[in-house]
């Protein structure tokens, strides 16, 4: 009797200790490096930041090389995204709403008017700060950034985060250090340093006559209790020249038909972003539009969707140490940011019922010139017809309608299924035939 029961405790001992085993590597599980997160979904954002006036939250993707790290700050109407310094360069664009960027680098000290569809680069080192306009419409600034420095290591995130607080950086050092530094009356180093810290978004400052420079002093002001404590702030473009600011809307698209329209931003268009990591894109597809076919031979895309939904196809291409490579089909809605690796093959597909528009940006400042699959501008015309059909296994009379029939190019009409499904079983769309047959003949491309 007393073995049975030793052998039960022990059993019971045994299953705990696994159960334990189980949660503890649950808990401590470490996805292996070169393991892809193609899609981030809006309910998976962390939040960084959150208050009544405003909040920041963020989202990491990686294609399996590089972790990308996008936030998204939404200001409130009249609210102020409190002084920062840059660790990594920014690349941004607005979203929603209106406001002022105030900011200081090495070179200069500027005051820029922010709004929808601005696009901006601020470099690493810069201090700057954000204020929203007190909109008749009550629309919030939502502004999409991304992080980065070129020739960095940017596979995992910074420990640091991508900036800092300025009253952090200053308040850091002790009393005594303070007080020579900025010489100021033992009375105003203690109310400084007691003071309360504020939180990261506030409410803006009263709306006066006051000049913009005088409304930076006194927000500074506020923080520091010190007139002469930033003299930075205190220098300004008397002559009030418009500043370098490109704005994705006002300028002539790459590329429009009834199915939608495409354009990028990259160096050539926009001067600011010369050495930058990063480049913008934006895409807009009508009902059942479908971006054709295509990969990129210079960069990988982290793209944001702004309005709709739609399926995002990404095929593996059977690089080397691919170990975690595979053809992937996703569904992507407004809030989702999905990243398409470098030479991926991709389509980006509208529903029948409604549009679906996305932003993102690209891991390339230069022309990039994307490989399409179908239609005039396919790749499959310009070469040998005779390999490409050897390489597809099929003849060349199957091979030519396949390559010749599609009289569109880049942006084409791909009807699908209302609800938001590919037909899975029988039938396969037009995409998904090309896409399929591509990754198969991958070796045949330059």
């Amino acid at each position: 009797m007393c073995t049975k029961k030793l052998l039960f405790l022990w059993f019971c001992l045994c299953l705990i200790i696994l159960c334990l085993h189980v949660t503890t590597a649950k808990e401590d599980e470490i996805v292996p490096s070169g393991t892809r997160h193609l899609l981030v979904k809006r309910a998976e954002r962390q939040t960084f930041i959150s208050t009544e006036f405003g909040q920041v939250s963020g989202a990491s993707a990686s294609d399996g090389n590089e972790t990308f790290n996008v936030q998204f700050i939404t200001l409130e109407p009249n609210s102020l995204f409190l002084p920062v310094m840059l660790h990594q360069d920014m690349v941004f664009y607005v979203h929603t709403g209106s406001g002022k960027l105030s900011y200081k680098d090495e070179h200069k000290r500027e005051n820029v008017t922010l709004e929808r569809g601005d696009v901006y680069r601020l470099e690493s080192g810069t201090v700057f700060f954000i204020q929203s306009d007190l909109d008749p419409t009550r629309q919030k600034l939502r502004i999409y950034a991304i992080f980065g420095n070129v020739g960095e290591d940017l596979r995992e995130p910074s420990e640091y985060g991508p900036y800092s607080s300025i009253r952090d950086l200053v308040l850091g050092f002790d009393e005594k250090v303070l007080k020579e530094t900025f010489k100021v009356p033992d009375e105003v180093m203690e109310e400084i340093i007691s003071g309360r810290k504020p939180e990261a978004i506030v409410h803006g400052l009263p709306s006066t006559k006051k000049t913009m420079q005088d409304k930076e002093i006194e927000f500074i002001e506020s923080i520091f209790g010190s007139r002469s404590t930033f003299a930075i702030f205190e220098t300004i473009n008397k002559d009030k020249k418009k500043s370098n600011l490109f704005n994705i809307f006002h300028e002539k698209r790459d590329f429009e038909n009834c199915n939608g329209w495409s354009t990028t931003v990259n160096q050539k268009k926009y001067s600011v972003l010369k050495n930058s990591r990063y480049g913008l894109f934006m895409v807009n597809l009508t009902h059942g539009g479908m971006m054709g076919p295509h990969w990129n031979p210079k960069a990988t895309e982290i793209a944001i969707v702004l309005q709709g939904k739609g399926m995002v196809r990404v095929v593996c291409p059977n690089l080397p140490n691919q170990i975690h490579c595979k053809n992937e089909r996703f569904e992507a809605e407004e809030g989702d940011v999905f990243v398409v690796p470098r030479f991926h093959p991709m389509a980006q597909m509208a529903f029948n019922n409604e549009t679906f528009v996305f932003m993102g940006f690209s891991t390339s400042t230069k022309n990039n010139h994307p490989q399409y699959l179908a239609g005039k501008a396919s790749v499959l015309r310009t070469l040998d017809k005779h390999i490409l059909a050897t390489s597809f296994g099929v003849n060349e009379t199957t091979f030519d309608r396949l390559v010749n029939q599609q009289g569109e190019s880049v942006i084409l009409e791909c009807t699908s299924t209302g609800t938001g499904q590919w037909p899975r079983m029988g039938k396969k769309n037009p995409e998904e035939v090309i896409l399929t047959l591509s990754s198969k003949a991958w070796q045949t491309f330059p």
